[in-house]
């Protein structure tokens, strides 16, 4: 009975709006991560606004959280919402982590893999972003939600194949003395790593949404 009722009540879609202005702060913050990455914009300048965006995607996830608990009726199960915001929120969390990195230890440039790392993360965040309005119909636009999610996971393997080649390149540039530079490079590359398996959480979140919904 409480299925049947919970099918006729109208659905709180508001959700659905915070959860596309969040992707715009995934999109805005990866976008300024490779801009900064590719030399286009000052480091310093490009930790800055990385942050601006972070602070504005937990603002957008404070009003997820706060929504759950005063709706009745959500679009899917209140467990699925707070599991994706918090998946997307990951992901610019760690792009911020990264930038405190390159701050803390002063990084001026960028191995060519970090760059292209940094350009497959705002990808993926451009697929999220496509994907977040197409969850307001899940039944009708679950095989393009498919489509989405996989090329999400396929650029995800992408970065850690980048990540790997990273790596081996960067030891073999410092194995001769300047091991900090190596420790330097790795932090970057873990942080770099981490974004992508973020994207990949927000993903799983859903194909799990769509699987229990489509």
């Amino acid at each position: 009975m409480l299925k049947l009722f919970q099918s006729i009540m109208p659905k709180e879609t508001g959700f659905f709006d915070l959860f596309e202005r969040h992707c715009e702060t995934l999109v805005a913050g990866s976008g300024v991560m490779a801009e900064m990455f590719a030399g286009k914009i000052e480091v310093s300048e490009g930790c800055r606004l990385i942050a601006e965006h972070e602070n504005r995607a937990d603002e957008v996830t404070r009003e997820v959280l706060h929504a759950v608990r005063k709706t009745f009726i959500t679009p899917f199960d209140r467990s699925a919402i707070t599991d994706l915001i918090s998946a997307m929120d990951d992901a610019i969390d760690e792009m911020q982590k990264t930038a405190k990195a390159i701050t803390q230890f002063e990084v001026a440039g960028f191995e060519p893999q970090m760059c292209e790392m940094a350009v497959l993360a705002e990808k993926a965040a451009g697929l999220v972003r496509e994907a977040m309005p197409l969850m307001r119909s899940i039944g009708r636009n679950h095989a393009a939600l498919d489509k989405l999610t996989e090329q999400i996971v396929h650029i995800e393997e992408d970065a850690d194949n980048l990540h790997d080649s990273g790596l081996k390149a960067l030891y073999r540039a410092h194995r001769d003395g300047n091991a900090m530079g190596y420790i330097v490079g790795r932090e970057i590359y873990s942080h770099l790593e981490k974004v992508l398996d973020r994207f990949e959480d927000v993903a799983n979140e859903i194909q799990g949404i769509v699987i229990d919904h489509a």
